[in-house]
């Protein structure tokens, strides 16, 4: 799970695209990077760390430029090393920098095919780089000393053709625009979106609606499946289809869990799709548990707080804030390590003992995936004085891996995977357990688009919707993922002052 931005400007966009990779930062905070365009020089500063620590007044001045592309990273394979922070850069042809959310399931095949046939060099194992290198492979074949839009468009999809996987990306060709494109699938999420200026229109490419709401840019739309959008550097907009047979089924869990609820994906408001899985969960219940003796309904902040609130509604039962969080601790989901995501859930959130004490408790959450987030609270309401804690789940028991770009680990680190509602329940300390049906939670983000009735629901199902992962290749992520591998890294920052000829 990553952030991408891209900006081409009527003046420096250093601070805008700073601004906008804070407002994604929930989609990162291993490691951040700008790189900017001036004059045919590439301006660039990446390193491990939050936005606010990776850039400093000095960085900032340097990167100067109407045009940049920006990233804020959590490793879904590999090492943590900022030496895989992006963006990356190649220098043919014309100087090419790349930021990347997703995973290519075929990556091995294409660092392969980049060797022997491109006869390219990837210095790191980043799927990012070897995307960047299929992109200027692509570019290059077209052999023209100044790519028109018809060009781009072509290297786009000359990626899709290679690229299989979940991928949404955005690049910056030095001296003439950046492009911004999607998989063919559309499993992860792009929009972009324009603002006026007095001295014109600037355009901006993001991950989420959010960043361009937070600068004042208006909302044009999301990215379709395989459809790029390419924006010269003196401001012209273009957009194409580039793949042969797209198909919307975008990852269901940016309405779960990743994206904020302030945010429109595909057309639609994650914040209402959190209240209707909130109505689904309701309704579950009063037909499974129609006594069932809920005395208060208290989220698990933050995520949670939308889908309980409607729950409680719907149930006709008090809902309560029973913890409070310190917000300077950050996503334990996101979080490498398992040791750091253990030691950080006390730290994490506090229990108000009046919310619990004497009660029967419904504990919200968006998902449970280890598990051991959730356990850690249970106790702490018993601790508090709850009389019985019951636990509710927005999502469906996730029972595999996500191989297109989010963090989930390998089937048996996962609570669910081979076992049965109640012995999840049992294993976690609840008195019972509530999943969402998945149809309910397809229902509830659909209803807000009729036009996408497909989902990437693959974490649920174990159905990969790009048809190439095999049980080989979820050995290879299992291990490319292993906590141990994220360790570690030097400070990589450095400025690329090239000539543009």
């Amino acid at each position: 799970m990553c952030g991408i931005v891209g900006i081409v400007g009527k003046s420096n966009v250093n601070q805008s695209l700073y601004d906008a990779l804070t407002v994604l930062q929930h989609r990162g905070q291993d490691a951040a990077g700008i790189v900017t365009s001036n004059a045919g020089r590439l301006f660039l500063r990446k390193d491990n760390g939050l936005v606010r620590d990776v850039f400093q007044q000095r960085h900032m001045q340097r990167l100067v430029g109407h045009m940049g592309i920006g990233h804020v990273r959590y490793p879904t394979a590999g090492s943590s090393s900022s030496a895989e922070a992006q963006p990356f850069y190649v220098n043919s042809p014309y100087g090419i920098t790349l930021a990347h959310n997703g995973n290519l399931t075929n990556v091995e095949q294409l660092a392969k095919e980049i060797y022997e046939s491109d006869l390219r060099h990837v210095n790191t194992n980043s799927d990012s780089e070897v995307l960047l290198n299929v992109f200027a492979h692509e570019l290059a074949v077209r052999n023209k000393l100044q790519p028109t839009e018809d060009d781009v468009f072509a290297a786009v999809a000359g990626v899709h053709g290679r690229c299989r996987g979940g991928y949404a990306v955005v690049a910056m060709i030095t001296g003439y625009g950046i492009v911004g494109f999607r998989d063919p699938n559309a499993i992860r999420p792009i929009v972009f979106g324009q603002r006026h200026t007095d001295e014109g229109v600037e355009y901006m490419i993001a991950s989420e609606s959010v960043a361009l709401d937070v600068l004042g840019f208006t909302l044009i739309r999301d990215l379709a499946p395989g459809e790029a959008v390419y924006i010269t550097e003196d401001g012209r907009l273009f957009t194409r289809q580039c793949a042969e047979h797209p198909h919307y089924a975008p990852c269901i869990f940016e309405h779960v869990y990743l994206a904020r609820p302030d945010s429109i994906i595909d057309g639609v408001s994650v914040y209402k799709a959190r209240l209707r899985m909130g109505e689904k969960l309701a309704e579950k219940i009063m037909r499974e548990r129609p006594e069932h003796g809920i005395d208060v309904v208290i989220p698990i902040p933050d995520t949670s707080r939308t889908s309980a609130l409607e729950l409680a509604n719907r149930l006709g039962v008090k809902f309560r804030e029973g913890f409070v969080k310190n917000r300077y601790i950050g996503r334990t989901f996101i979080m490498p390590g398992q040791a750091a995501r253990k030691k950080s859930v006390r730290q994490k959130l506090n229990a108000i003992e009046l919310e619990f004490r004497g009660k029967n408790v419904m504990l919200v959450d968006d998902s449970i995936v280890r598990g051991t987030t959730c356990k850690q609270i249970i106790q702490m309401a018993r601790e508090a004085g709850a009389k019985n804690v019951y636990f509710c789940s927005a999502a469906p028991a996730v029972r595999y891996p996500n191989v297109y770009g989010i963090d989930m680990p390998s089937a048996h680190e996962l609570i669910a995977h081979g076992r049965s509602t109640e012995e999840v329940a049992e294993l976690i300390g609840a008195d019972w357990l509530v999943y969402q049906d998945l149809k309910d939670l397809e229902d509830a983000v659909s209803e807000g688009n009729a036009n996408v009735k497909d989902f990437d629901s693959s974490v649920f199902t174990g159905e990969y919707i790009t048809g190439d992962v095999s049980e080989s290749y979820l050995n290879r992520i299992e291990q490319a993922r292993n906590d141990a591998t994220k360790a570690g890294g030097q400070v990589v920052s450095a400025i690329i002052d090239l000539h543009n000829n």
